[in-house]
């Protein structure tokens, strides 16, 4: 009897081609940081630098919240076809996404807190040991940009919405990059700053800048991830490319839901009535040239 049933089955899979090999970029941004990591702790310990120590440590949080984007990956292709994911892993990136953006925000919360204790009580600076690291993190952190560059959104919608086909969880781990990209630039203004003009609180206030464009784009992150776990996204130029096709040739949707299940897949369950009698995969037929839609139930109804 099962066997009868497959022409009507519909797969689970909404997997995006390019997710193989985000994640292998991700690995690598991984290395490069935990390498970083170690060097930087290896050198605080031989050298009594606890500039190089806090900065190393501070890899070692950045690379577990990368890692956090990698299990995503890696869940997601772990349980596809488990019974318990309705519509798939889809969702499972933008979880990672949301609880990565969670800890972006959190790394914002700290460097105001101790940007603020820096400038009520400011500390000695060795200025050019300070430099030479924060270079090495810039450096460090434009090259792991560099090979997740242009990968966190493919910059297509097909016309159906803003982020459409944007990666969250990939999006998550680039702005976990820029962020600590964006605090060394930072810090290399500011310590250029105190060595050459004596400005030391620089360095706090410039702190406090950093907090609040990172805690911005947490926030950002945070809305845009949400939005795809609570199904509450802006598909209305989808939905209305759908209803269209469905009410050729007089029929009228009495009922229409269309949410995401993947990066660049769509389920839709749909109510329609008809005056004549139609097949529902007649209806699905029609929904066939919109490739984002990859799941369809259509229930029929004959009007009087």
């Amino acid at each position: 009897m099962s066997d009868s049933l497959s022409r009507w089955r519909q797969p689970h899979d909404f997997r995006h081609r390019h997710e193989a090999a985000a994640e292998r970029r991700l690995r690598w941004v991984i290395g490069i940081t935990l390498l970083t990591m170690i060097v930087e702790l290896a050198g605080g310990y031989a050298f009594g630098s606890m500039a190089l120590l806090a900065d190393g440590w501070h890899m070692g949080s950045h690379a577990a919240a990368l890692s956090i984007s990698v299990l995503g990956y890696v869940a997601a292709r772990r349980f596809v076809g488990h019974m318990h994911f309705t519509f798939g892993t889809g969702k499972i990136g933008p979880l990672a996404a949301y609880s990565s953006a969670l800890l972006l925000g959190a790394v914002a919360l700290v460097m105001a807190v101790q940007s603020v204790q820096r400038l009520i009580a400011p500390v000695p600076v060795d200025f050019d040991e300070a430099l030479l690291l924060a270079v090495v993190g810039f450096v460090v952190n434009i090259a792991c940009a560099w090979i997740l560059r242009g990968r966190h959104d493919s910059g297509h919608t097909h016309g159906h919405g803003r982020d459409a086909h944007h990666d969250h969880n990939l999006a998550a781990a680039y702005l976990h990059v820029i962020a600590d990209a964006l605090t060394s630039l930072l810090a290399i203004a500011a310590l250029l700053g105190g060595k050459l003009f004596g400005w030391v609180a620089l360095d706090a206030a410039t702190g406090l800048v950093g907090a609040v464009v990172i805690a911005h784009w947490s926030l950002g992150l945070l809305r845009r991830s949400a939005r795809v776990l609570m199904d509450a996204e802006d598909t209305g130029p989808l939905t209305e490319r759908v209803r269209t096709l469905l009410e050729r040739n007089g029929s009228r949707v009495a009922d229409l839901h269309v949410w995401r299940v993947g990066l660049e897949a769509y389920a839709c369950i749909a109510t329609v009535v008809t005056r004549e009698p139609t097949s529902a995969d007649a209806f699905k037929e029609r929904l066939a040239q919109v490739r984002e839609i990859r799941h369809v139930t259509i229930e029929v109804n004959v009007s009087d």
